[in-house]
């Protein structure tokens, strides 16, 4: 498998690593891209867009990236707060009215932006719902009986967050979270990154294949234990069969359903800082420092560790971003000025992507010490 693209002069041992994941076979289908200064400094690619190894992978190609998405997800809520449709830190129900029951009448947006909710899995009664019947999976959220009281504790809304955000924002405005992020927030990003592919853009997704041999349950049982329950529910949401359909591939699923190129991911972040750029523009200064500030640090129960969550990613010391179950990622180096989006069709741990990092003197360890 070849590796295609171009480097700028220093940055030769990015392309040596990527270049070592091909072709050990680490990566069956990637790309990575690093922004510094305004600019593209490397654009990569490697690898085939299929399981057949038939379409080689190209700078176009777009992915599932999982928790990538979140950030995303949470800017098209913060959109409809600069827009006045809605408040931060007014319980939702004062919208979604069937959200407000079984000690949840005081749930605010904030609290479900920082993950601190209580709903972090979808219930057991979901077991019966179809991966793709938003209606149904909303419904559940609505009469879920939240499993810390709202506010008091942490932990990742790994498959809820996107459902729990368009339920707020239909009740609020009318309009879904896909709606608003095609109409309003795509459009202001500028970005080849999408909430529900269009079906002239179906040819250029990626199809995802397990990087283990076995099952996605031993999937996560080797890479992301503590994500075990709050990854289980509703079924499908991991299986490569299910989500290399037109039907997921076409869908709204605000957790993790962001389908994205490394360009894309990499040159949001190289603007999401700045006070003159897209997302200042379309939040204005308060939300925007909210957006990039940290928001709560705690034991994250899902994640297994100690974390800072913005309104949107993660923030340490050394970066702003967030990556997604099966490798892809994403951030901004608060350290170096560089901005890296990395995506890939082989679903394993985040090794790799460290591997990237570790050249570029990144630190994407997500443990915190809270202040």
């Amino acid at each position: 498998m070849n590796v295609r693209g171009t480097v700028a002069a220093g940055y030769e041992p990015v392309r040596e690593v990527f270049t070592k994941l091909v072709e050990e076979g680490r990566e069956t289908g990637a790309a990575l891209s690093i922004w510094t200064a305004g600019r593209e400094v490397v654009r990569l690619n490697g690898g085939w867009s299929d399981v057949a190894r038939s379409r080689p992978w190209t700078d176009e190609t777009l992915v599932t990236t999982y928790s990538t998405s979140k950030p995303f997800a949470a800017l098209t809520a913060l959109a409809a707060v600069a827009g006045g449709a809605l408040e931060l830190d007014e319980p939702v129900g004062r919208y979604w009215t069937e959200f407000s029951r079984a000690g949840k009448e005081n749930t605010t947006l904030r609290q479900i932006l920082t993950h601190r909710s209580g709903l972090p899995a979808f219930p057991p009664e979901t077991s019966g719902i179809d991966l793709l019947d938003d209606a149904a999976l909303r419904r559940s959220l609505a009469d879920a009986t939240p499993e810390f009281e709202p506010g008091t504790g942490l932990a990742e809304q790994a498959l809820t967050h996107g459902h729990l955000l368009d339920g707020v924002l239909r009740a609020a405005t009318g309009r879904s979270l896909g709606e608003i992020y095609t109409e309003q927030v795509r459009p202001a990003l500028g970005i080849d990154a999408w909430f529900g592919v269009p079906e002239p853009e179906l040819g250029r997704v990626a199809e995802l294949e397990l990087g283990i041999d076995g099952t996605t349950d031993e999937l996560v049982a080797e890479v992301a234990p503590t994500y075990r329950r709050a990854l289980a529910l509703p079924a499908g949401a991991l299986d490569p069969a299910r989500l290399n359909t037109p039907a997921w591939q076409r869908s709204v699923f605000g957790a993790s359903g962001l389908h994205a190129s490394a360009t894309a991911l990499a040159g949001f972040y190289a603007e999401l800082t700045s006070p003159d750029g897209p997302v200042a523009r379309l939040l204005g200064p308060e939300l925007h420092a909210d957006f990039l500030g940290a928001q709560v640090c705690g034991h994250d129960e899902v994640v297994g560790t100690t974390v800072r969550w913005t309104l949107g990613p993660f923030r340490t010391d050394a970066f702003l971003g967030l990556g997604g179950f099966g490798g892809s990622a994403a951030w901004w180096s608060l350290r170096h000025g560089h901005a890296v989006g990395y995506v890939t069709r082989r679903l394993h741990d985040h090794g790799r992507i460290a591997e990237v990092a570790a050249v570029l003197g990144d630190d994407l360890r997500l443990e915190v010490t809270c202040d």
